[in-house]
């Protein structure tokens, strides 16, 4: 397994082993002692999450205020580009990113630690999603950051992405 440390502090980019030959392929997805040895992620799961996107859907900015989640995310089938933000406005990286491009092709995952905003857009004609996350999913409790937000200023490869009634109603992140 290869683990990238990013920008961001805890954002990791993950690449399983896959072990492929002309039947396939076998990967190992999760495995809770390698991924606390070898990418420091030690904190339990307790809920998974699959999502099925059609292309130029744009999921986020999202985030949970006072439950906040850390996600292992992966693309089962499809390609997103997917993007983690630091949204802590004590942070030296405050208001800059992480993205990187998730596939069935590439088998990249992202761990994203709690407290930061998490968004994506598909990039195939559709996208099977899925996420390990660390909290329970509060309605009550989500928040989020405009998918354009100036500060971040995220240069997603849609122009015109398919946005829910919820995730229009967004505002951008300030440095007051």
């Amino acid at each position: 397994m290869k683990v990238t440390d990013t920008l961001l502090d805890g954002v990791k980019i993950i690449e399983p082993d896959v072990y492929g030959d002309s039947r396939g392929f076998f990967k190992e997805s999760f495995n809770a002692e390698r991924y606390q040895k070898e990418a420091g992620i030690d904190l339990a799961f307790v809920q998974d999450n699959y999502s099925r996107s059609s292309y130029g859907v744009l999921r986020g900015l999202h985030y949970q205020q006072n439950f906040p989640q850390g996600k292992l995310v992966s693309v089962l089938r499809g390609s997103v580009f997917d993007v983690a933000v630091d949204i802590n406005p004590n942070s030296p990286t405050f208001g800059r990113y992480v993205g990187v491009e998730l596939s069935d092709e590439n088998h990249k995952q992202l761990w994203i630690p709690p407290g930061y905003a998490h968004g994506f857009c598909v990039l195939s004609e559709s996208a099977d999603f899925f996420y390990k996350c660390t909290e329970y999913y509060h309605p009550e409790d989500e928040a989020g950051v405009a998918w354009d937000c100036g500060l971040i200023n995220i240069p997603w490869p849609i122009t015109e992405p398919i946005l829910s009634e919820k995730d229009q109603k967004y505002k951008g992140l300030s440095r007051d």
